[in-house]
């Protein structure tokens, strides 16, 4: 009498691949994925190859100098200030609400919905920092310069169309940025403290 050789049941590998591809795609679709956000700032356009270097002969009242020290220290103006006061003291310089002979210059600009307003169109923040800045201090600094200007074009937004800057359309939105442009500029970091 011959024995009957007993069949092993042989594993489906199709299947566990399938499971494996299931399972992968669950991950992907239910994991949230950070994305990264910078930060809004226009680069100037490229200098043309035929054009001379030549220095921008900008009045001091005009210019308001941040420095951020290898401590993160903050420097505002001829000032060490706390984080907490920037905001403020960048607003105060942006609209020069006094006409202070200190801060920037008013000029009048014709602006769309507003007509003939003063404004301080040429001013400029200056903002520099130290190799060894703590680059959350960097960021801290650069939202504090956004509220400012946020801040500023909320305030007249809402006094003359009753909503926030952001529910503007474009052109009222351009009429704003008319009255508040925002001007920062970015100095190259350099080696002031000891950090490295």
């Amino acid at each position: 009498m011959a024995r009957k050789k007993r069949k092993v049941p042989a594993m489906n590998a199709t299947s566990s691949a399938d499971i494996a591809f299931m399972l992968l795609i669950f991950f992907l679709i239910t994991t949230s994925m950070d994305t990264d956000k910078g930060l809004a700032r226009r680069l100037p356009p490229p200098v043309p190859k035929d054009q001379k270097s030549e220095d921008v002969d900008i009045k001091k009242r005009n210019l308001l100098a941040i420095l951020i020290n290898s401590n993160n220290q903050i420097l505002c103006g001829d000032q060490f200030i706390d984080i907490k006061q920037l905001k403020d003291r960048v607003k105060e310089f942006i609209d020069n609400p006094y006409n202070d002979e200190h801060k920037p210059e008013k000029i009048e600009v014709d602006v769309p919905f507003f007509g003939k307003q003063m404004v301080t169109k040429n001013h400029i923040i200056s903002l520099m920092n130290d190799r060894g800045t703590e680059y959350q201090a960097y960021i801290d600094v650069q939202n504090e310069l956004a509220k400012a200007y946020n801040e500023l074009r909320n305030d007249v937004s809402q006094k003359k169309f009753g909503k926030a800057f952001a529910d503007l359309d474009d052109d009222q939105q351009k009429a704003v940025q008319m009255i508040y442009p925002q001007k920062i500029s970015e100095a190259e970091p350099k080696n002031y403290g000891d950090k490295k």
